[in-house]
């Protein structure tokens, strides 16, 4: 949830919080101070943020490498659409032995990317960028494995009776589950976008709108987390996933004003200062579809 808050609320206000304006901000979530104090400190162990103190107050600041984490992460969360595809497969190929807890660390890395995976040696995905992803494995403390990996671009040429595109999806991916945690979130969220369609915007109030929203991206993000943003070509009719996506992004742009006053007056510094958001929150869900990188 705090890492929810960081990407969605935070970021686009300099990436800065003091921990007392967090506290208050969460406190209606039902997160108590000492399991946020405790939460803060792990990601400042793990390197996701930074402290910086003023007097006797603590602020905590994205590091350079959670502030690049959070920003691949907002391009997934907040796209308007499902990414193009240039018919064209990525490839990560690992072409020596490694130990196994080595190459379990690999594979769920890779995972959480959006890769399947074929068998023990090949990880794949459709439209992923194979230099974020290597990146991404660097930042991750994995840069000696890196010379044991072969990244590849392959075309399907479609000869005769092969394989189809259908059939590498099946191969590497189980989206049955991921479906039905899609039609889940569909069904929490539907009656609150149907309530706020009947209300007018000034009845809405500040905090709630904030409370909503932030559930509601950390449930969204939850759900992108596990899933591997294929294209849509080679999703399944009628794929849920797309109705979440467009259902959270008009429900998150009806609760963006009253939710952004409210961290007007909560979202602290030490100092006392308020932070001025960003153009970035504006642009949520606004930017068209994105296409397919090549290394």
């Amino acid at each position: 949830m705090i890492i929810s808050v960081f990407g969605d609320a935070i970021l686009p206000r300099g990436g800065t919080i003091w921990l007392g304006g967090l506290i208050h901000l969460l406190e209606p979530l039902g997160l108590n101070e000492r399991l946020i104090r405790t939460t803060v400190f792990r990601l400042v162990k793990d390197e996701w943020l930074t402290t910086q103190t003023q007097g006797r107050r603590t602020d905590y600041k994205l590091s350079s490498s959670g502030w690049r984490r959070f920003e691949e992460a907002s391009r997934q969360i907040y796209a308007a659409n499902a990414p193009h595809w240039d018919n064209r497969w990525r490839l990560v190929m690992l072409l020596a032995e490694l130990p196994l807890r080595e190459r379990e660390r690999l594979r769920r890395a890779l995972y959480w990317q959006g890769f399947g995976q074929m068998n023990a040696n090949c990880f794949i995905h459709p439209s992923a960028d194979l230099t974020s992803a290597f990146d991404a494995l660097g930042v991750d403390g994995m840069a000696d494995v890196l010379p044991k990996l072969m990244p590849l671009v392959a075309l399907n040429p479609r000869l005769g009776h092969s394989a189809n595109d259908s059939d590498m999806i099946h191969s590497a991916w189980d989206l049955e589950h991921l479906g039905a945690n899609y039609m889940a979130f569909v069904s929490t969220y539907q009656s609150i976008l149907d309530a706020l369609r009947k209300s007018k915007i000034s009845s809405i109030d500040e905090e709630s709108a904030f409370l909503t929203r932030t559930l509601l991206i950390h449930d969204f993000r939850r759900l992108l987390l596990r899933d591997p943003e294929l294209p849509e070509v080679l999703l399944p009719a009628k794929w849920p996933g797309q109705a979440a996506r467009m259902l959270c992004k008009e429900l998150y742009r009806r609760l963006l004003d009253p939710s952004e006053r409210h961290l007007d007056n909560h979202l602290l510094l030490a100092n006392g200062e308020a932070p001025l958001a960003s153009d970035m929150v504006a642009q949520r869900f606004q930017a068209g579809p994105h296409v397919a990188q090549v290394i």
